[in-house]
């Protein structure tokens, strides 16, 4: 049996905490709070420290998720969580431009504490002020890098979506475990 850990980052409001119960095959262990700063104009409750669930994968692989706060005050929960990961999904809000250059400090982030394989989630693209892929990846800062970092559009809210995401991350691991094996 394989245990993979996979971490979800992004700004607040991105779709974390959602893609995570959409999905995970227990109850949620989570510790949303009441939302008291200018996260409260978009949502009542935000996660202060993590969101946590499981699922099963096929070949007897078993997917740990664990979704970090979106707001930089927490960031001390983000190095403790991508500690040991396998890897990480960042969701962004296409709909939320101004969020754009604080979504790519995440990843920068993220890259500076584990090399590890990571993919990009492009929520909320239902809306109507959303960003196409292109121009996201394009504030992003993505240039050629693109073609090794796996891209989406995700709906956190659909199961086969929000499965497909975790399996696209988990396909590119196995990927990179291979590419580092030759």
């Amino acid at each position: 049996m394989a245990l993979l850990k996979v971490v979800v980052a992004g700004p607040a409001g991105s779709g974390k905490s959602t893609l995570i119960r959409t999905i995970s095959e227990i109850d949620v262990v989570d510790t949303d709070r009441h939302a008291t700063d200018e996260t409260s104009t978009l949502k009542e409750n935000t996660t202060v420290a993590f969101d946590f669930g499981k699922l099963n994968l096929p070949n007897n692989v078993k997917l740990h998720l664990y979704g970090t706060p979106g707001q930089e005050r927490f960031d001390f929960m983000w190095d403790m969580l991508i500690e040991n990961a396998h890897g990480y999904i960042v969701l962004v809000a296409a709909h939320r431009p101004h969020e754009f250059r604080y979504a790519r400090s995440v990843i920068k982030f993220m890259q500076n504490r584990q090399s590890i394989p990571m993919m990009v989630g492009i929520t909320h693209t239902d809306q109507p002020d959303a960003w196409s892929k292109e121009n996201i990846l394009f504030a992003l800062r993505f240039g050629d890098e693109t073609a090794q970092i796996p891209f989406s559009v995700v709906n956190p809210t659909d199961h086969e979506s929000a499965t497909q995401a975790v399996t696209t991350l988990v396909n590119h691991i196995h990927e990179s475990a291979l590419t580092q094996a030759t």
